[in-house]
């Protein structure tokens, strides 16, 4: 009996030194996994391109004065006509010109003084040209003078200048988030050279904001476009 009582305490006492170290290598792995799950580095990617704008946006603003209403909406159709006929001469297509409605003022009514002005009347509109053919306006616009001299006053100011356009974002959009995602990952790369890891998978990500912007106040028609990324990357011995 005395026998059979060591030969089982020596069976348990094996049984649980075992345990023991099976439990400990467990927890040791455990902890392992842990530390290494809470390891990570948060890089921000940039990708930038200049591109060429596809798009134009030429508005000619022009007013017409008068003390007769039938003269005035005729002048204001007359100078419709001109600017048309001149945009069509610069090689644009008639469907892309739209005009918009006119806007008359009657001027003896706002005038709180006591001299009126000699024409009662003044009248505006815009015509309005949407484009693909970029390089033409660019052409086109320092010979708008012809229309002063046609008579045709024009009425330029920051409301009505002229914008240039890119509206191709969605073509170029994967290949750019591709870029400023392999900006981050060479970041978090050299990170993790400096502290002796490597780099892991994705742990999380966002990307920003798609930004155009002029190049320059000089050259509207090139564009900046420029997106971030913000991604964290788990971090392995």
């Amino acid at each position: 009996m005395a026998v059979d009582r060591t030969l089982q305490g020596l069976v348990l006492g094996g049984l649980v030194a075992i345990g023991l170290v099976w439990g400990g290598s467990y927890i040791k792995d455990a902890a392992q996994v842990w530390r290494d799950a809470n390891r990570s580095v948060t890089v921000k990617g940039l990708a930038e391109r200049e591109v060429a704008a596809n798009v134009a946006l030429w508005p000619l603003h022009y007013s017409v004065a008068g003390n007769e209403l039938s003269g005035l909406q005729a002048e204001l159709a007359q100078d419709e006509a001109t600017i048309r006929e001149f945009l069509e001469a610069q090689g644009f297509d008639a469907s892309n010109i739209s005009v918009t409605p006119p806007q008359v003022q009657d001027r003896y009514a706002n005038n709180y003084g006591n001299s009126q002005p000699e024409e009662r009347y003044s009248g505006e509109a815009t015509v309005l040209l949407r484009t693909p053919k970029v390089s033409a306006v660019k052409a086109a616009l320092p010979k708008t003078s012809q229309l002063v001299r046609e008579g045709v006053l024009l009425s330029p100011n920051y409301e009505y200048r002229t914008e240039f356009l890119f509206t191709d974002l969605e073509r170029i959009k994967p290949e750019m988030i591709a870029e400023a995602t392999a900006d981050a990952r060479r970041a978090a790369q050299q990170f993790a050279e400096d502290s002796g890891s490597r780099v892991g998978a994705i742990k999380r990500a966002s990307q920003g904001y798609f930004s155009i912007e002029d190049l320059d106040s000089y050259t509207p028609d090139i564009k900046k476009i420029r997106v971030v990324t913000t991604i964290d990357y788990a971090l392995e011995d």
